[in-house]
């Protein structure tokens, strides 16, 4: 994992190198001090030279102010570096995601996320920037010192250097604790995010059921949770500063009782003694930084850790040898399909088929549309065909060649989905019809909007197509925001289309006119149609039944009414409802 890390310091390397000899130099002016001292005392005073005196006074200054300069570098520069670290780990973080299999998000919560890429990167940002500094600057100032206060009186450095190994000692045993009530915050923060972002989402639900209590009850369990863990947290690096300060303070201790009886018996005089002290007291620096870098690297490494899990998901990848889908006919066929979900909210039996030794065939230009009671495994079906779920036995065609031959990326070019809920982006118009195709210019996303009897609404609006349409679309009706999908799949303009229950939540003067856009939309592509709503399928070249022991009967909508079977129950059902 450390490896991992260091890697993200590669493309950094020079403002990293700059950073830490700025480091450097800011620890050698930090010596320089009780030397001075040390002179003045035992030489200068006694000799009443002033003008020497003056000018090693001028000297520290000019030094202080160049390491004021450096401290400027080290801190603004620095933490850019850590910044720009953590910009790189969250692009790939990003990246990665965009990369996993639906599955992946069935399971793992959206705030769970949200915070690993946002919060736990903050803590690596400190440790990228702090943990290799404080780290560099304690060993340098601790070896200067050393070195140093050897040279000044060896029996009172060896001395006082017997209670490093103590102090080693005592932060490597509360290591493993800190690093673990530091990753347990962290899984802990995570929760309370996930619960907060989908509480904030359902803030409608909540209002229109007056359920605020039990929303602020499930998110204080949570948060209780979290204050909880980070109390544990908080209870370790009590012990962890407790301890170590207590250490640092009998350290200064055995220095001026040490110091004080090798002056009392000469072997050291007042000069040696000021500035004995001073060095002392630069040699407790370096050991505070190397205290406050193992909380960091706790932190940030923990921080690290949940990343790398993130990372360590399995993406979806194209088989050996995949190639590019470019000519395509559209005749599609599901071979033998079986497929089960591995749980999560897609499915209430993880390991029970949904899908079991399916066969159908799709004529090009052919519109099928999936009817049949809810569970049968319609809109899996069409899930199956863009390779959002990976199939467990048999396989589908384009054409004849089974769709793992492609990469997903061109499979997926070539079909467009609209399916109930349609999700809007934050952002203009403009930009959501835009997701068919980025690339198009303002004149092609018209024409969409045209197709998609959208562009008539949009030129009622002050500001056109750069309206917002706010969080999710709520600024629009649902009639609005399924226009819109339906302009993105003009825009993308596939030979493959699914509308996964396109209409089923509009009311009926709405659904007539998504209706006759979807009709356009359909014509001269092989369409894939899941509705509840039959008769929104009754013009359908092909009507399959489908249950959750397979298609139970198939034709058109006269020829199912004649067999009397279940489609004909199911529509009249509906017609009584009518």
């Amino acid at each position: 994992m450390f490896r991992k890390f260091a890697s993200y310091y590669v493309p950094h390397l020079r403002l990293f190198a700059a950073d830490m000899f700025c480091a450097f130099l800011s620890s050698a002016c930090n010596m320089l001090y009780p030397l001075v001292t040390r002179g003045v005392i035992n030489v200068y005073i006694p000799e009443r030279r002033a003008g020497v005196i003056a000018g090693w006074m001028a000297v520290l200054l000019g030094v202080y102010v160049f390491k004021a300069g450096l401290n400027y570098f080290i801190q603004f520069y620095g933490h850019v570096m850590g910044v720009r670290i953590t910009m790189d780990m969250r692009r790939d973080a990003f990246d990665h995601l965009q990369r996993l299999p639906f599955a992946f998000f069935d399971k793992t919560k959206t705030g769970t996320l949200m915070s690993r890429i946002i919060n736990d990167t903050f803590e690596i940002a400190e440790l990228s920037h702090h943990g290799p500094e404080d780290l560099f600057l304690s060993m340098v100032m601790l070896t200067g010192s050393f070195v140093i206060l050897c040279t000044m009186n060896l029996g009172l450095t060896l001395t006082i250097f017997a209670f490093v190994p103590g102090l080693v000692w005592f932060a490597a045993s509360m290591r493993h604790k800190l690093s673990r009530t530091s990753r347990q915050t962290r899984a802990e923060i995570g929760e309370v995010n996930a619960e907060l972002a989908n509480s904030i989402e359902g803030v409608r639900v909540s209002k229109a059921f007056e359920t605020s209590e039990h929303e602020l009850d499930k998110f204080q369990s949570g948060n209780r949770a979290y204050a909880h863990a980070r109390g544990q947290q908080y209870r370790a690096m009590a012990e962890f500063f407790s301890g170590t300060t207590f250490i640092m303070d009998l350290l200064l201790l055995v220095t001026l009782s040490a110091g004080g009886y090798f002056a009392y018996q000469s072997r050291i005089d007042a000069g040696e003694f000021a500035a004995y002290l001073l060095f002392v007291g630069l040699f407790t620096e370096p050991i505070k930084r190397l205290i406050n870098f193992v909380e960091q690297l706790q932190n940030g490494m923990a921080g690290f850790a949940r990343l790398q899990e993130l990372m360590a998901e399995e993406p979806e990848k194209d088989e050996p040898g995949a190639v590019d889908l470019t000519g395509f006919r559209g005749d599609v066929s599901f071979e033998h399909v079986t497929f089960r979900y591995d749980g999560g909210p897609e499915n209430d039996h993880p390991g029970k088929n949904v899908l079991s030794d399916l066969c159908l065939d799709i004529k090009s230009g052919e519109t099928v549309a999936l009817v049949g009671p809810s569970g049968g495994g319609k809109s899996t079906l069409c899930h199956l065909l863009p390779r959002f779920y990976e199939l467990d036995e048999g396989r589908i065609t384009l054409d004849g060649v089974d769709i793992r031959r492609y990469t997903r990326l061109s499979l997926r070019r070539k079909v467009g989905i609209v399916q109930q809920e349609t999700f809007l982006f934050s952002g203009s118009i403009r930009d959501n019809i835009a997701y068919g195709n980025v690339d198009a210019s303002d004149a092609e996303i018209q024409a969409a909007a045209v197709s998609a009897s959208l562009d008539e609404f949009i030129r009622t609006l002050s500001e056109g197509y750069g309206t917002c349409v706010g969080e999710r679309g709520v600024m629009l009706s649902g009639g609005q925001k399924q226009r819109i999908a339906i302009a993105r799949v003009f825009l993308k303009n596939p030979p493959i289309l699914i509308l996964d229950e396109a209409t089923s939540a509009l009311d009926n003067a709405t659904e007539a006119q998504i209706q006759r856009s979807l009709n356009r939309l359909s014509q001269g592509r092989t369409t894939l149609v899941v509705a509840h709503r039959l008769s929104t399928v009754r013009h359908a070249g092909r009507i399959v039944v489908l249950t959750d022991t397979g298609i139970a009967e198939q034709g058109r909508h006269e020829e199912l009414l004649a067999k009397g079977g279940l489609y004909a129950a199911l529509w009249n059902a509906q017609a009584e409802e009518r």
